[in-house]
């Protein structure tokens, strides 16, 4: 994925943008610097969405090899630096998913709660593991934006500008999502029920 380009649009400042200047001339530690910024939150889309720690290790460094050779070429554009990496990442993801039908669980689930007993975290896990059946039944644009917006916290907008659509055609996956979440999971007490994921416009 080429690096974006200038546009004749006005974009808010880059938070990364003298790293990106410094890296782009030759500094090792500005690329350090936005390695450790990003890494983590690679790490992990590429984790949700893949199913295994080895693979997302991979498309972790790949993101970041492809970011330094495009670096020099880098110029501001219509996405942040942070939002091009998630959609290189999100991109080399997809890519390793062709032909596969495993799904990994896109909620990290805490049973260390000292209050919480055997049963409860038999339901908790029995909760989870229903949640992943849906989501994995869910079209794959639909679980895309979803786990965008809700699992790693990213706006509309951004998801738009990762996922190559419009906001509103975002806006509607998560709707339809939401829907066929609620369809597919039953109502369960309120004490242990995980409800079906929420986004904010």
């Amino acid at each position: 994925m080429p690096a974006p380009v200038a546009s004749p649009r006005a974009m808010p400042t880059d938070p990364d943008a003298s790293d990106i200047a410094h890296a782009a001339s030759g500094d090792p530690r500005a690329f350090a610097r936005l390695v450790d910024r990003h890494l983590a939150r690679v790490h992990r889309l590429a984790w949700r969405t893949l199913g295994n720690d080895a693979d997302a290790q991979e498309v972790a460094q790949d993101t970041f090899l492809r970011a330094f050779t495009q670096l020099p070429q880098w110029r501001s554009g219509q996405a942040r630096f942070s939002t091009w990496l998630y959609r290189v990442a999100f991109n080399l993801c997809q890519d390793r998913l062709r032909g596969r039908r495993d799904y990994l669980p896109v909620e990290d689930l805490d049973l260390s709660d000292p209050q919480a007993g055997p049963e409860i975290a038999m339901a908790r896990l029995q909760r989870l593991e229903r949640i992943e059946d849906a989501m994995a039944q869910l079209p794959q644009r639909q679980r895309e934006a979803l786990l965008l917006c809700h699992y790693e916290g990213q706006s509309q907008e951004a998801a738009a500008e990762i996922l190559g659509v419009s906001v509103e055609a975002v806006e509607s996956l998560l709707a339809r999502a939401r829907r066929a979440l609620r369809a597919m999971l039953p109502v369960e007490p309120a004490a242990h029920a995980r409800t079906v994921p929420e986004t904010k416009p």
